[in-house]
This record gives C-alpha cells, sequence and structure tokens, in this order.
C-alpha cells in the first residue's frame, strides 16, 4: 500500500472577486484615493528653504539629511526613526485590540495596491464570470489581448509606483528627465526595477498569499484578540435558526415563513464569499486568512436590504456582544497600550519641537591628556566640531564655562560664523595653573553663545580638563 505524499503547502487556487457595494467599500476607496494621493504626488510637492533641495519630502542620502517640509533631520537624529517604530507598533497593537485586522483591511500597502490590480482586471475582462469563464476558456486572440492588456497596464502601475519611490531619494523632475534619458545612476535604476517586480508579483500574481503566507502579523494577531475585539462575524444563531440555512422557495420566501419551519436568515446566495479578495466563507467563522475589509458585511447587507429585511447578520461586533454580553472596550489592555502610545508621541514631539539649531561635539586629544608647560600651567587640547542644523546663518562665540582662570585659544578663531545647514571645526588650546591639592580631574562646560540675537539659544556640552 502506497501512502500518499503529505502536502506542505496547498496549491493556489484563483480567486476572482465580485464587485460590491457599500459603505465598506466606500471607506476603502476613499483610503485608496488618500494614500495614492500622498504617495504618487507628495515627491513633486515643491517646498521653498533658503538652503537646501526646494522638493518638500526628500531622502538626501549624499548630504547625510531627511527633509520632510520644515524639519531637516540629521544623522544624530536617527533615534526619531525608533520614536516612530515604537509608536507605529504600539499603534498598530492599540487598534488591533479594539478593531482587529483593520490595517490589513483598509491601509496595508498590499491591500491598496491589490485593490487597483483587481480594478484594472475588472475593468479588462469584465464582472466576475466573464473572468471566470475567460481563464477557463482556451487560448484565442480575445483571451491574449485581455490578459495582455491587464499584465500591461499591472506592469505600468508597477513601474510607476518604483518611478515613485526612487523619487523620494532625489530631486523629482531631474531625476526623471535623468532617468528617461539614461543619465540616472544604477542605484535608481535597480530600486524602480526591484520595485517594479516586486509590486508586480505581490499584487498581481501572488495577492492573497502574501497576507496568508508570508505577512508575519496574519501568525500573530490572535495574541492581540480577545473576547471584545471588534471582528467582522456572522451571526450564527440568527443565520442558520435550528435548522440551519436554507435558500428561498415558494414555502420559505418570507422570514416568518422561514422562523416558523427553524431556519434563519441566511438564504446561502454566497455573495459574502464571492467579495472576499482571499476567497474565505466568513461563515465558518475567523479566519487567519480574513484581513478585515468588511467587504462581506456589504455584500450582506445589500441582501438583507433587497429582501427587506434587519442588516447586521454579518457585521463588526465581538464574540462577547455575539453570546449576549457586553461589549468592554476600556480594558487594562486597551489602556496600557493607549497611554503607551501618547507618550510615545509626547516624547517624539517634544524632542523634534526642542531640538536646538546647535548640534556640538567635543573630542579632548587623548595623546597625552595633559601638558605642563614651563611656566607650570597646564594645557589640554581639544576638537570641537559644530553643525548649525537650521535653516539660517548663525554667529556663535565659542567660551568655556565653569573653570575659574582658564585661558582658551581657538583656531582659527573664537568666533563662528555657520552658513545654513554647513559644519565647522575648531581646535581649542585650554590653559590652567593648578592650585594646590586640586583634583587631577576637573568637569567644566563649552558654551556656544549666538552673537547678534536671534532665536537660537546657547547651547554647551561638558568636557573633562586633566592636571596632570
Amino acid at each position: 500500500m502506497t501512502e500518499s505524499p503529505i502536502q506542505l503547502y496547498r496549491p493556489r487556487t484563483a480567486i476572482h472577486p465580485r464587485s460590491v457595494a457599500g459603505r465598506f467599500r466606500n471607506a476603502k476607496y476613499a483610503a485608496l484615493l488618500l494614500a495614492y494621493g500622498v504617495f504618487f504626488l507628495l515627491p513633486w510637492l515643491r517646498w521653498t528653504r533658503e538652503v537646501g533641495p526646494q522638493q518638500a519630502v526628500l531622502f538626501d542620502l549624499p548630504a547625510r539629511r531627511f527633509y520632510i517640509f520644515d524639519l531637516v533631520v540629521h544623522p544624530q537624529e536617527i533615534f526619531w526613526l525608533a520614536g516612530l517604530l515604537v509608536i507605529a507598533a504600539l499603534l498598530l497593537f492599540f487598534v488591533t485590540g479594539l478593531a482587529g485586522r483593520v490595517w490589513c483591511g483598509y491601509f496595508c500597502f498590499q491591500t491598496l495596491w491589490t485593490d487597483v490590480y483587481m480594478l484594472i482586471e475588472r475593468l479588462v475582462q469584465g464582472e466576475r464570470p466573464a473572468r471566470i469563464r475567460l481563464a477557463k476558456a482556451p487560448w484565442s486572440a480575445d483571451k491574449l489581448l485581455k490578459l495582455g492588456g491587464t499584465h500591461g497596464l499591472w506592469l505600468a502601475v508597477a513601474f510607476v509606483t518604483g518611478l515613485t519611490f526612487t523619487l523620494y531619494w532625489a530631486d523629482a523632475p531631474v531625476m526623471t528627465s535623468r532617468f528617461f534619458t539614461g543619465q540616472a545612476p544604477f542605484a535608481a535604476y535597480a530600486t524602480t526595477l526591484l520595485l517594479t517586480a516586486t509590486t508586480y508579483v505581490f499584487a498581481g500574481l501572488a495577492r492573497e498569499q502574501v497576507c496568508t503566507y508570508m505577512c508575519p502579523y496574519a501568525r500573530f494577531q490572535s495574541v492581540m484578540f480577545d473576547r471584545d475585539t471588534l471582528i467582522v462575524s456572522y451571526d450564527r444563531a440568527r443565520g442558520e435558526g435550528v435548522e440551519g440555512r436554507h435558500k428561498p422557495d415558494r414555502e420559505l420566501k418570507g422570514r416568518e415563513a422561514r422562523q416558523d419551519a427553524g431556519h434563519g436568515d441566511c438564504i446561502d446566495c454566497g455573495y459574502c464569499v464571492q467579495v472576499c479578495p482571499t476567497g474565505i466563507d466568513i461563515r465558518d467563522g475567523l479566519q487567519v486568512e480574513c484581513i478585515h475589509c468588511a467587504l462581506c458585511v456589504d455584500a450582506c447587507d445589500g441582501i438583507m436590504d433587497r429582501l427587506g429585511w434587519p442588516r447586521g447578520l454579518v457585521r463588526y461586533t465581538s464574540q462577547n456582544a455575539l453570546e449576549g454580553c457586553r461589549t468592554r472596550l476600556l480594558k487594562p489592555k486597551t489602556l496600557g497600550y493607549g497611554v503607551g502610545l501618547l507618550a510615545a508621541a509626547a516624547l517624539l514631539i517634544g524632542s523634534v519641537a526642542d531640538h536646538p539649531d546647535i548640534d556640538v561635539s567635543v573630542r579632548q586629544t587623548r595623546n597625552p591628556l595633559s601638558v605642563t608647560l614651563s611656566d607650570g600651567e597646564v594645557q589640554n587640547r581639544y576638537t570641537v566640531r559644530v553643525d548649525n542644523t537650521s535653516g539660517r546663518r548663525l554667529r556663535l562665540q565659542l567660551v568655556v564655562d565653569g573653570l575659574p582662570g582658564a585661558q582658551i585659544a581657538v583656531l582659527p578663531s573664537p568666533e563662528l560664523l555657520l552658513l545654513p545647514e554647513a559644519r565647522r571645526t575648531v581646535y581649542v588650546k585650554v590653559r590652567l595653573r593648578p592650585e594646590p591639592g586640586q583634583a587631577r580631574r576637573l568637569t567644566f562646560r563649552f558654551r556656544l553663545q549666538p552673537l547678534g540675537g536671534g532665536e537660537s539659544e546657547p547651547v554647551s556640552v561638558p568636557s573633562q580638563f586633566y592636571t596632570r
């Protein structure tokens, strides 16, 4: 007897979702328009600066600066990125604990681009029955034309997506001109090609496979769910009744007649399955493939409206609500995520708002730490690097605080003139006659004092002076 091989991976079954209208579908269209508008138009938005690129959002790697409207992020502020990641994680946990996978259903890049690809497919090949017939039909000129047109438009969207992503890293008009004239750097072509290929494969060919097998969020989402989490659910008690679902016929056409016969409100039309982009049946309960897009809710509500029956057979609800209990949204877990989210956001906003115009770093010359001069004074040497992180010109003076009697010599000059986003390095010699019994190491501060008024505040940096 030959044992059948174990299948570790289920072969993909082509899914041909049916179109649907309703409030959740409209919400998805709104999210789609917002996301596409921001992504595709933002690189072309001009922004006036005294220095730097005139592009609103630009990630300038050669200059090691990120320009985001009036905010300029330097390498030393990379911890802001960590703050953003913490906020994103806490927001994801907070929203998921309340309303399930709404991120997946409405805002995930995979969902947004797949929605557009399915729209293109529907416009070229027709509605669901026509697409199924086309997939089963033998090869012909008509099939080749429709499939070729679909994939051609998919590739066009993928290419525009890849090129737009590249434009975030260079001046958009200049890079576009150089790209199509063969003068762009290799990295621009490689990035565009990579994003074109991944967008085409993920949104056009893989689709729900990405959500089911590649995305880790689908795997650990259950950790954040509880009985009060709002999820897309089928009301089994109402839909099944005692005798289960039943298609409407002459005897069981009205709702009262169905209830008298023990049947529920589900007429087993299959519309909720046909509109699902991942091909699941929501009536089988919560499944890992469900992305909470709620298109099945729109489908079922449309059927209920047509029959004149109450909506809500498939709806956003919690497990507790389905069992007749109260849904509690304010819980320790939810409050914990919310407090953490607000704290992280406040810290990040405060850090950005209090960001100084001057960034100073001091490095002491270590070989040797100190030198005793012929007159008995001790000299330490330092390298001071000053970055003007603002968008305006600054005049500064370097002085020493907390080291009484010290003499300071700054090369080339104690007064520094820094253009916007410029950097200056000066070399400092500090001389001090030590007192008897004085400590070997003294703590003091270098202070950069703005000259001529202005909005900048003084900046001081601690350092050490070694007396021997």
